[in-house]
C-alpha cells in the first residue's frame, strides 16, 4: 500500500481476525500448556508462533538469549528468610551485635527487593541456573526503501502461581504484601533505633514487637509457587496472537507499505523480569537508531473496561515517549474507544525495558490492576477469554500502524 493511500475499511473484517486468535490462542494453550520461561514449554510454543509467521512475514527467526529465570522471583524467599533472621539476630544476639546484624540483612533485603522486583536489575541472577530463552522476529518489509518501523510485541512465556491470589484474590495478595514491608521497614528502624539507644527495656520491646511481623515473612516464603506455571491464556497469549493476528491481516490482504517495515517481536523471559525485551534491545539497538522506529507492546488483552494505554511502567518509575502515547492515543479515538492513560502501578511490561534502552515505547493493556483473580494464577486458562477486548485491542492496533505508516511519530 503506498503512504498517501487512505486507510482501509477493516472494521467488517476484525471478527475474522479476532477468531484466528481465540482459536490460535486456544490451540497454543491445550497443545503446550503453561509456558515458563526457558523451558520446554515456551520453546514449544515459540517455534509454533514462528511457523505460522512465517505465512503472513518475509523473514522469521528465533533469536536465543541466556536467561536465569528463578532470580526474579526468587527475592521474595530470600527476603522472608533475611527477614526472620533478623528478628532472631536483633533478640538473641548481644549488642550491639544484635543490632548491627539486624540492619545489614534488613537492608540486603530491601536492595534486592528494588534491584530485582522494583528496577528489574539482573541484580543476583549469575547465582542462580542458566536456561536458554528467546525472541520470535517476524518482518514484514516496506516496498522500498526502509525510512520508518513499527515493532507489534507481546511475551510468549507465562508466569508461575502467586500463591495469595490463587488463595484469596487481590485482598489477600496486597495483605501479605503490605504485613511484609511493613515488617521489613519497623525491623529497619528498631534496629536504627537498638544501635543508639543503650541496652534495656526500650530495645527489649522493639524486639519483642519485631515477633509480630514473623507470621508476615513465614507467609512470603510461600508468594510464589515455583512447582505450578500457569497456562497464561490471557497474559499474554492474548497479545501474541493479537500481533499475529495483524501480520496475518496485511498479508491476507496483500498490504505492503511503501517505506514503512512492520516487525512481531514476540519476547521470551518477560515473566523473568523482561529479560526477552532487555537482550531484544541490546541486540537490536543500533538499528532501532537508524530510522524511525516505535514499539508498541500489548499485554493481557481480557478487561474491557479496564483497557488503557500505559504511559508509565516499572513501577510508575518509566515514563513512556510522548509522540508514542500520542500515537497510540489518537489511534484509539479513531477507533471510536478514546483510552485513558494509565501506569503499571507494581511491576512492569516489556515496553519498560525498550523505552530504557532510549527506543520510543509504548504499551496497551486491559486487566483489573487490582489485580484479576485470573492474574498469574491456574484460573488464567483459554475458558476466561474475553472475545470483544480482543477485537478492541486489534482494531487499535491496525489504527496504529496505519497512522504510523501515514504520520510517523509526528505530534
Amino acid at each position: 500500500m503506498k503512504a498517501n493511500e487512505s486507510i482501509p475499511n477493516f472494521k467488517p473484517k476484525l471478527r475474522e481476525y479476532t477468531n484466528f486468535a481465540v482459536r490460535e490462542t486456544k490451540n497454543i494453550c491445550k497443545q503446550f500448556g503453561p509456558r515458563p520461561t526457558g523451558e520446554e514449554g515456551e520453546k514449544k510454543a515459540q517455534e509454533y508462533m514462528a511457523e505460522k509467521l512465517r505465512e503472513c512475514t518475509d523473514s522469521v527467526k528465533i533469536e536465543p538469549f541466556e536467561v536465569h529465570p528463578h532470580a526474579f522471583m526468587a527475592w521474595v524467599v530470600f527476603d522472608g528468610i533475611a527477614l526472620i533472621a533478623a528478628v532472631l539476630a536483633y533478640n538473641l544476639l548481644p549488642s550491639p551485635a544484635s543490632s548491627i546484624v539486624s540492619l545489614v540483612l534488613t537492608a540486603l533485603s530491601l536492595i534486592i527487593l528494588v534491584g530485582e522486583f522494583l528496577l528489574y536489575k539482573k541484580f543476583w541472577d549469575f547465582l542462580f541456573k542458566k536456561r536458554t530463552s528467546g525472541n520470535v522476529v517476524a518482518i514484514r518489509n516496506p516496498e522500498q526503501e526502509l525510512k520508518k518501523r513499527i515493532i507489534l510485541s507481546a511475551h510468549t512465556d507465562s508466569a508461575y502461581e502467586w500463591t495469595y491470589t490463587y488463595k484469596g484474590g487481590s485482598k489477600l495478595l496486597l495483605t501479605v504484601m503490605i504485613y511484609a514491608i511493613v515488617g521489613l521497614l519497623y525491623i529497619a528502624v528498631s534496629s536504627v533505633i537498638g544501635l543508639a539507644a543503650d541496652e534495656g527495656s526500650l530495645t527489649q520491646i522493639l524486639g519483642y514487637i519485631q515477633f509480630a511481623f514473623v507470621p508476615g515473612f513465614i507467609a512470603v516464603l510461600f508468594f510464589t509457587n515455583f512447582k505450578h506455571p500457569v497456562t497464561g491464556a490471557n497474559d499474554n497469549l492474548t497479545g501474541c496472537l493479537a500481533v499475529m493476528a495483524v501480520m496475518k491481516y496485511l498479508s491476507d490482504n496483500n498490504i505492503r507499505f511503501k517505506d514503512t517495515e512492520v516487525r512481531a517481536v514476540l519476547t521470551g523471559g518477560e515473566e523473568a523480569g523482561l529479560r526477552g525485551a532487555k537482550a531484544y534491545a541490546e541486540a537490536h539497538l543500533e538499528e532501532c537508531k537508524a530510522v524511525e522506529t516505535v514499539f508498541v507492546g500489548l499485554d493481557t488483552l481480557r478487561d474491557f473496561e479496564f483497557m488503557a494505554i500505559y504511559d508509565r511502567d516499572l513501577s510508575g518509575t518509566v515514563r513512556h515517549d510522548a509522540k508514542a502515547r500520542a500515537l497510540l492515543k489518537k489511534a484509539s479515538e479513531i477507533a471510536g474507544h478514546d483510552l485513558p492513560f494509565s501506569s503499571v502501578y507494581l511491576g512492569a511490561s516489556d515496553a519498560a525495558a525498550i523505552t530504557q534502552a532510549k527506543i520510543p515505547a509504548v504499551a496497551l493493556a486491559a486487566m483489573d490492576p487490582s489485580p484479576a483473580d485470573y492474574y498469574h494464577t491456574r484460573r488464567d486458562t483459554e475458558d476466561i477469554l474475553e472475545p470483544k477486548t480482543i477485537e478492541a485491542a486489534l482494531e487499535i492496533t491496525l489504527e496504529t500502524v496505519f497512522l504510523f505508516d501515514e504520520q510517523g511519530l509526528a505530534q
